[in-house]
């Protein structure tokens, strides 16, 4: 049963039990004030009764506040396990980018870096970044789109330089070069 559901269904509990506990103890003070109680075996009994409607009064708030807690500050297991996926998913990348990072060398690396932390940089801003030449920079993006890895789009008389979502498919792609 969902969260907010068994609150509703607790909460509901606990306020019917509030009204039979509190109209049980409003008859015991009215069998009190009848009696007019004084030490007798009688008195004694319905004080006893009272007690014992004090400690039914604070389960029935403890129901009640557990009731209150699932149905509004509870959150359901769907988010608890989407929460738990993306986590298990930002790990596996960062797994992954550490497992792609040392398998290129220095020149590779800056690129790719460089790439990720400006995403549609250009290769005309990447050759400065990476301090490399024109040629070794178009040759190491070649690779990195056939990997997957990257993606170019043409703007002028250079290309913007895009990461994919994910990488693409490296790992069968790195397997296969």
């Amino acid at each position: 049963m969902e969260n907010k559901k068994l609150g509703f269904v607790i909460l509901s509990f606990s306020i019917i039990a509030s009204v039979l506990s509190f109209g049980f103890m409003n008859s015991l003070g009215k069998q009190t004030t009848a009696m007019q109680c004084y030490p007798t075996a009688e008195c004694q009994r319905v004080e006893s009764l009272i007690g014992i409607s004090h400690i039914a009064v604070g389960l029935i708030s403890f129901i009640a506040a557990l009731g209150m807690y699932l149905l509004f500050f509870s959150t359901s297991e769907e988010s608890i396990l989407k929460r738990l996926e993306q986590e298990k998913n930002m790990k596996f990348n960062e797994d992954k980018l550490g497992f792609l990072l040392k398998s290129m060398d220095e020149n590779e690396k800056k690129i790719f870096l460089a790439i990720k932390e400006q995403d549609g940089i250009t290769q005309s801003t990447l050759k400065f970044r990476a301090d490399l030449s024109k040629a070794k920079i178009s040759q190491v993006l070649t690779d990195f789109e056939k990997k997957g890895l990257i993606s170019r789009n043409l703007k002028g008389k250079t290309y913007e330089v895009f990461m994919m979502e994910n990488f693409g498919n490296e790992t069968q792609n790195l397997q296969e070069v």
